[in-house]
């Protein structure tokens, strides 16, 4: 994908909708006297060490002069102590009507996405490791009266292009003449390759009209792919900065599309790129304040919705 771009183009709203799936709220509440009959949310995300945690924490921490907000893990250090059927237990107790859940993941197609409806009672059928995974954290469904609203992810969502392009300004305040790479972790399948890059070009092309980068081009490391199709994904994106920066004669810019820093952010990408003439720094899309605006915008559109018994 090749764009070119002039400064001061803004930002268009994107209208490519997915069908509803059901979404998690995390993070632990400040107070057991929340308002009565209100719309509460649980953020549900991946799940790392104590830093990629402090992410979520402070993106619920945010939302919670509104509603209250808890918080759930689906796997790593703090999943057992965050756990989904538990934040439901403790929202149901402060007697809210209803309870978005926002899963905080990069992209509605993926096996953590189908865990998060797994939780929130949709009919769903996970593959052998999307179950250890929830066995090893001892999460299961919620048994609750209270509806349970799932949100999209974060999809192709304005909010998105407004977090890369900043971290990329960030890196590369003068951007014209410049390229930028941005790098996504990725699915197993082809069939939802194909759905993250759909709605990932989305975003590349609003981050080229936010910034003035003269090419800007996406591509996913398929990181828990079969070995050889990770190997492969990995020498097409080597490929692309290359022919990136012999168009431009400078270091390309390389951007994360990843939630919080973790392993793949601070090891994976800085190896797998070594060598390349590159500048990167690794920074998540929390925190930020654009994802405030994204949860925000994900809970209004779900409170204001029809109930639906399907995805």
């Amino acid at each position: 994908m090749h764009a070119t771009i002039t400064h001061g183009l803004r930002l268009t709203a994107v209208a490519c909708l997915l069908a509803s799936r059901p979404a998690v709220a995390t993070a632990q509440s400040t107070s057991d006297s929340a308002p009565s009959k209100t719309t509460a949310a649980i953020l549900v995300a991946h799940g790392g060490g104590d830093e990629w945690n402090a992410k979520v924490e402070a993106l619920a921490a945010a939302l919670r002069s509104e509603r209250p907000v808890e918080v759930a893990y689906l796997m790593g250090d703090g999943a057992r102590a965050h756990r989904f059927q538990d934040a439901v237990k403790r929202l149901e107790k402060q007697a809210v009507a209803e309870i978005v859940v926002v899963p905080v993941l990069v992209s509605s197609f993926s096996g953590h996405y189908d865990q998060v409806r797994y939780l929130a009672g949709q009919q769903v059928t996970l593959d052998t490791a999307m179950s250890h995974h929830l066995h090893m954290a001892g999460l299961e469904p919620a048994n609750t009266s209270v509806p349970l609203r799932i949100t999209r992810a974060i999809d192709d969502a304005p909010e998105l292009a407004r977090v890369l392009a900043d971290r990329a300004l960030a890196i590369a305040p003068a951007p014209a003449g410049r390229a930028l790479f941005i790098i996504g972790h990725g699915p197993n399948s082809a069939e939802d390759y194909a759905e993250w890059m759909a709605r990932l070009r989305i975003v590349a092309d609003s981050v080229s009209k936010l910034t003035g980068f003269a090419d800007v081009r996406i591509e996913l490391m398929r990181d828990d792919a079969p070995a050889h199709v990770r190997a492969e994904a990995i020498r097409r994106i080597r490929d692309l900065i290359e022919l990136q920066h012999a168009a431009t004669k400078q270091d390309v810019v390389v951007v994360p599309v990843l939630v919080a820093r973790g392993d793949v952010n601070n090891v994976k990408v800085p190896r797998d790129l070594a060598g390349l003439p590159i500048a990167y720094r690794g920074d998540g899309l929390l925190f930020h304040p654009a994802m405030v605006a994204w949860a925000k915008r994900r809970i209004q559109e779900a409170a204001s919705a029809p109930v639906s018994s399907h995805p």
